[in-house]
Parts: structure tokens; C-alpha cells; sequence
């Protein structure tokens, strides 16, 4: 399996000095390539992302950068042409 991390950033978020509100984040954060020897992946630079709306165009960086190939699904395969 090929898997790309996402992380939220949770600074700022609480009141006081080593607290948290749990299961709260901003909606900006990483997003990262997670390391896979048996497909030669190395994890690169965790890239950034300022809004949920930047998640698809970061992953699509991510693994463009790292050389991967994605095959459509058959449930994709309807919307190709031959």
C-alpha cells in the first residue's frame, strides 16, 4: 500500500499553556509521503496546505513528486475512453 499523511495543526486551538481541545484542528496543516521500501519510497518534505480546498492539489504534488502512477478503478474506468 502507497500512503500519504495528512496532518492538522492544533496550535493555538486551547486555553492555557499545555492543554488541548480534543478532536479540534484548523483546517491548514501537511501533508507528507509515509516511507515504503518495498516500493522504493522515501519520504520527501512534508508539503503544506492553507485550506481543505488545497488537500487534492497537495496529495497530487506529493505524488507527482515521488514518481507514482496512478491506474483508474472500475468504478473510474466509465469515465475514460479506449
Amino acid at each position: 500500500m502507497i500512503e500519504i499523511k495528512l496532518r492538522f495543526w492544533t496550535n493555538g486551538i486551547a486555553r492555557g499553556k499545555g492543554k488541548i481541545v480534543p478532536k479540534h484542528a484548523w483546517t491548514a496543516g501537511v501533508a507528507r509521503m509515509e516511507r515504503n521500501k518495498t516500493h522504493g519510497i522515501e519520504p520527501g518534505k512534508p508539503k503544506p496546505f492553507h485550506s481543505l480546498l488545497d488537500v487534492g492539489q497537495v496529495i497530487e504534488k506529493t505524488l507527482i513528486e515521488h514518481g507514482i502512477t496512478l491506474r483508474p478503478g472500475t468504478k473510474m474506468k466509465k469515465y475514460l475512453r479506449a
